[in-house]
């Protein structure tokens, strides 16, 4: 999957990145530790402040992976699905 360029550009990214979190039961300090960046910088995501690097969307699609049907289904809602 790659979702890249779709994800950079995509305008609800925080609201994304949010429902991956979610759906992960994870809390945004939990997800930066998993992605390797800092509290606040998710939370800017989340608040449409800023949007990930590309190494982060990397990080965030192998995350979506291992969600299997779950992450299928949040790819679609953002018409992110390959």
């Amino acid at each position: 999957m790659s979702i890249h360029k779709q994800i950079i550009n995509q305008p609800e990214i925080g609201q994304f990145i949010y429902e991956i979190r979610l759906v992960m039961g994870l809390t945004q300090e939990e997800l930066a530790i998993i992605l390797g960046v800092t509290l606040p910088t998710v939370n800017r995501w989340e608040n449409g402040h800023n949007k990930p690097s590309k190494l982060a969307v990397q990080q965030i699609e192998v995350l979506v992976e291992k969600l299997g049907e779950k992450g299928q289904k949040i790819l679609a809602k953002y018409h992110l699905a390959t």
